[in-house]
């Protein structure tokens, strides 16, 4: 039976580390944006998030529980990231100015587009930092770990769909380096908020 508060704890988490501007992200955004293969991308990078969320919450829940010292160290470890995650985005919200520039004139074959993704993803550190090592020790603090990784998991699959078949009514906005700019904020606060509650 899943466990509701603890499913809503790991789908705020999710979201609020799937949600910070990266490689991954940006690939999803910018195909989103020209309309090229968005399912079988959305599709390719939720299920790699879902496989790593799953292997991070199952091993972490049996090196902790052998653990406690080790476990205090990876909350640590975790606000540490969250706040050095939160200060990058506050920089890029203050000092950057980047927007999205398309090419519609390439057209990408879906096996292009799919090894791209899985590239972006599986080559990506971020990515092991922010579903293996931190989901994983922040799933340690409960009890019913299955509710806190599935929490995490339907927001990766919300996220992804999302971004993807929602980037085109985007696509004004997203040229104004200024919306960047408002979202790296966002992210940083939300990054900081959660480094916060791990050290309380």
């Amino acid at each position: 039976m899943i466990s509701l508060g603890i499913f809503i704890k790991g789908f705020g988490i999710g979201s609020g580390l799937i949600v910070a501007i990266g490689a991954q992200n940006a690939l999803v955004l910018k195909q989103g944006l020209k309309q090229q293969y968005v399912f079988w991308l959305c599709f390719i990078c939720a299920l790699s998030d879902s496989i790593l969320i799953g292997l991070g919450v199952l091993g972490f829940a049996e090196i902790m529980t052998a653990s406690p010292i080790l476990m205090k160290l990876t909350h640590y470890f975790g606000a540490i990231f969250l706040f050095v995650y939160g200060a990058r985005s506050f920089y890029a919200s203050f000092k950057t100015t980047h927007s999205m520039q398309l090419n519609q004139g390439h057209h990408q074959t879906l096996t292009q587009v799919l090894l791209t993704g899985l590239a972006f993803t599986w080559l990506n550190p971020h990515v092991y930092l922010d579903t293996i090592v931190l989901i994983g020790s922040l799933a340690t603090q409960f009890e019913d770990k299955m509710s806190f990784a599935l929490g995490s998991i339907v927001a990766s699959w919300m996220f992804f769909f999302s971004l993807g078949y929602g980037s085109k009514f985007l696509k004004p906005l997203f040229t104004n380096p200024k919306a960047w700019k408002i979202l790296d904020f966002i992210i940083g606060c939300i990054m900081w908020s959660i480094a916060t509650s791990l050290l309380l």
